[in-house]
């Protein structure tokens, strides 16, 4: 026996927190699918019932496997540049499923507002109002489990491409997940409204941006932890790209759990990049991180930097080349050395 881990044996002491390791599932998955409510309405008029939810430990091992066997089923054939496109459809239907469950739950929490707002003492009003309450928390509960779900398979994703997963457009943000992305149409309606703290990230605001065409994450990530010590309480705003170097700040604050806007482009023209670069200076950014890039990312630097922010760049011709590197499932990049 040449493998304790994959046996489940135990030879001595040491063997044990590989092996409990092994057996358990996540804090995140053990808080979503651990510990139910008592009881939980899977669809609207239904009655109340005890239902099991799966098993933490199963759930997370088949949300890994699933995007490992994407990678596995394509790999060395001419179908592999595909299966990172595949295996993002896979966790962006966990998104928007969880986005569904999402606008539901707050539809029945402002129903349960209006409710809450005109009391009556008959046992029907009573009744609507347990009935709503345990929907509502039933579908919190679905959302939350679907949120875990999507951040894990987001985690296996990175790590098989090499990227951190990003949704097409709109916002992520779950208390189960470890960063909160938010589209900055949501965040200024989300401000202006003063609704759900989960969805307005607070703090000084961090600019960083750069080019899609940027791989040497680490000195970046050097850069971020500095400020991050200065700035403990930081949002940083993107420009909203899906890889490169914005790719590269989003698994950043994903690892740190730090709050990230994505400030994509709204509207079109020529003129909507500098616009959109205009709008991120007014938001006060107390400095910014920037990469070398087109003329609107030379647009960008010098907007801010008449506007006074300190900036950290980063030219293209210091980043490292790269190589490819085989592994189980597919290939990665890596720094050459």
């Amino acid at each position: 026996m040449t493998d304790t881990a994959s046996s489940g044996s135990v030879r001595s002491f040491a063997d044990l927190p590989n092996l409990y390791k092994q057996l358990t599932a996540t804090p995140e998955f053990e808080r979503a699918f651990g510990d139910p409510i008592p009881l939980s309405i899977i669809e609207p008029g239904e009655e109340p019932g005890e239902h099991d939810m799966p098993d933490p430990l199963a759930v997370q091992a088949d949300c890994g496997a699933i995007i490992a066997t994407l990678f596995d089923l394509f790999v060395d054939t001419r179908l592999e540049p595909l299966a990172a496109e595949v295996a993002w459809g896979f966790v962006n239907s966990f998104h928007f499923t969880a986005q569904k469950l999402e606008r539901r739950e707050q539809a029945l929490a402002d129903e349960l507002g209006d409710l809450a707002r005109r009391p009556d003492l008959s046992e029907v009003y009573n009744r609507e109002m347990e009935e709503k309450q345990l929907l509502c928390q039933s579908i919190a509960e679905h959302r939350e489990a679907m949120e875990v779900c999507r951040d894990y398979a987001a985690e296996m994703y990175r790590v098989q491409t090499g990227w951190p997963w990003s949704q097409a457009r709109g916002s992520r943000a779950s208390k189960a997940s470890t960063a909160t992305q938010v589209a900055i149409q949501d965040y200024l309606h989300q401000r202006e409204l003063d609704q759900r703290d989960r969805y307005l990230p607070r703090g000084p605001l961090v600019v960083a941006s750069g080019h899609a065409q940027w791989h040497d994450w680490q000195p970046i990530w050097d850069r971020l932890d500095t400020i991050h010590a200065r700035i403990p309480t930081m949002t940083v705003v993107t420009t909203a790209q899906r890889k490169g170097f914005d790719a590269i700040v989003a698994a950043w604050c994903a690892s740190r759990n730090v709050p990230l806007l994505a400030y994509g482009l709204v509207g079109g023209g020529r003129r909507a990049p500098f616009l959109r670069n205009r709008k991120l200076a007014e938001l006060n950014p107390v400095e910014a991180v920037l990469g070398e890039g087109s003329g609107i990312q030379a647009n960008l630097y010098q907007t801010l930097r008449q506007a006074g922010v300190p900036i950290h760049a980063f030219r293209k011709a210091d980043q490292a080349p790269i190589e490819r590197v085989g592994r189980p499932g597919g290939q990665s990049l890596r720094r050459a050395a």
